[in-house]
């Protein structure tokens, strides 16, 4: 199986007055198609950096990250954005909906931005049957719930196929029972449909649903475990 991600020696140092703060340190791992990596640490441990890196909205300071075959590190900013667009989806903890567009809004909006006008209704209809979306497509972000909003991002973010999920504290602004909502559709995502899953997390319990976790401390990864079998 092909790896979707690989991540060599990859290092990130801020200049924050005189100081320079080093929060990646030396960084390497591989992720392979189909699996769902949870990357787990406290604040300050380097893991959103590392994640903001793999979507490539940070450039390293040194070393090499690669997406689906494609190097991020070396490559243009327009370049960058090009393989961001067609191979990576990102859900964060903020729903950063439109919210003026129904959620079926928001979806279309995304094709259109990513070069898929015409949509793919299948994927589409896919998609939200297995989120549980269909009563509330025509709904706005207003009328949703915080954890059918982070649905809906979820969704944008799948709809043109892309071959890494990323999903930073994607639960952050959820209750318990919408954690949990949340939580089991990424899985369902990762086993259903093969999904390729890179989910960061400070909290353990939901850093176990993945296949393996990457444990951070101070830029540096402690251990790399696998959890269960994919």
């Amino acid at each position: 199986m092909k790896n979707i991600v690989e991540a060599h020696n990859l290092t990130m140092t801020y200049r924050v007055g005189k100081i320079d703060v080093h929060a990646l340190n030396g960084v390497s791992f591989e992720i392979r198609e189909g699996e769902f990596v949870s990357i787990v640490g406290q604040s300050g441990s380097g893991k959103s950096t590392l994640l903001h890196i793999l979507g490539g909205l940070l450039q390293p300071t040194a070393g090499i990250v690669k997406i689906d075959g494609e190097d991020l590190a070396s490559v243009t900013d327009a370049q960058r954005t090009d393989i961001r667009r067609r191979k990576i989806g990102i859900v964060f903890q903020r729903f950063n909906l439109f919210p003026t567009l129904s959620a079926d809004g928001n979806l279309r909006l995304a094709e259109r931005i990513r070069g898929s006008a015409a949509g793919n209704a299948d994927r589409r209809a896919k998609i939200l049957k297995l989120l549980n979306l269909e009563p509330r497509i025509h709904h706005k972000p207003i009328e949703l719930s915080g954890g059918e909003q982070q649905r809906v991002a979820v969704a944008r973010a799948l709809i043109n196929q892309p071959a890494l999920l990323l999903a930073d504290e994607p639960t952050g602004n959820l209750d318990t029972e919408n954690s949990k909502i949340v939580l089991d559709m990424l899985r369902k995502l990762n086993a259903e449909l093969g999904q390729t899953v890179v989910m960061i997390t400070h909290n353990p319990e939901a850093a176990s649903i993945g296949q393996r976790i990457i444990n951070m401390r101070d830029g540096r990864i402690l251990d790399d475990q696998e959890t269960r079998k994919g």
